[in-house]
């Protein structure tokens, strides 16, 4: 069934992918911040109004992790009541509301992937501002709240899996954190899962949405290096403690694609995913 979807954020790493893989089988308006400012309820209200999509795409989002400790208000505009105003939005015109958020709505205290049945406990405000997106997108009776993290990939790739292909491309040290855990999710699949929640019409509610399994930075820079032909790089194991970031990040934050399974939905591999981003940047 083709369907009329509004993708908010579209200038984004996400939103560029969103808009160009689902178009191949909806029909799709995209509003980039430039084009429609989020935090502002008459200007999303007037432009929901007018396209009447059946789906709302958010892929806005502020993500500076470290910038949202010394600009709380920033990240809570974007982050949460421009999710409220969508999430309103989209039940004026009876839409269904697709929004994204991320691991780090938890605290990385446990030692294993985390499910959606885990409870949140974010550390910083970047973190808690995204929960109270994702409790503001469940406001809209049709809804799915995806998980991601560590976006790689698409055409404005800007991730630090980016950065890390980069720096091996170029023959310099990869500097990785050897204690933090993810799950990193390519954001072709993170389209796929979109369009297969759209098109099975799976029960509303939160997903995790990341590439299967997990590993740490470093192991995911020696697996990008031995997929770049750079098996020889230098990489540099480091602790998260001595990066002295502004903003605590969860030491363990992979999550596990309970519910997607269960839904019929199998996310790759995430060594298959970079396999593939390795292919696509060629």
């Amino acid at each position: 069934m083709k369907l009329l979807v509004l993708v908010v954020g579209a200038g984004g790493q996400l939103g560029d992918a969103m808009v160009e893989q689902l178009s191949v089988r909806h029909v799709v308006v995209a509003r980039t911040r430039a084009q429609l400012d989020v935090t502002n309820r008459d200007a999303v209200m007037a432009d929901v109004t007018d396209v009447m999509p059946d789906v709302i795409v958010n892929c806005s989002a502020c993500t500076d992790v470290d910038g949202a400790e010394d600009q709380p208000v920033a990240a809570l505009e974007v982050n949460a009541m421009a999710v409220r105003l969508l999430a309103q939005a989209a039940t004026a015109i009876d839409a269904t509301l697709v929004h994204y958020s991320t691991d780090f709505v938890f605290d990385g205290a446990i030692d294993r992937p985390y499910t959606e049945d885990d409870a949140p406990n974010p550390r910083g405000t970047y973190g808690m501002s995204k929960l109270l997106g994702e409790w503001f997108a469940a406001d809209a009776p049709r809804h799915y709240v995806l998980r991601v993290e560590s976006l790689f990939g698409g055409a404005r790739a800007r991730s630090s899996v980016d950065r890390i292909r980069q720096s091996l491309l170029a023959g310099t040290p990869v500097r990785a954190f050897a204690d933090r855990s993810v799950s990193p999710t390519f954001v072709d699949d993170a389209v796929m899962v979109t369009s297969e929640l759209l098109r099975r019409q799976a029960p509303s509610g939160l997903y995790h949405c990341v590439n299967s399994g997990w590993t740490t930075w470093v192991g995911l820079a020696r697996e990008l290096a031995r997929l770049t032909g750079r098996a020889d790089a230098v990489i540099q194991e480091t602790r998260m403690a001595d990066a002295h970031l502004r903003a605590s990040r969860p030491l363990f934050a992979a999550l596990a694609n309970d519910k997607l399974t269960r839904t019929g939905i199998v996310v790759p591999t995430w060594q298959d995913a970079l396999r593939r981003y390795v292919l696509e940047e060629r």
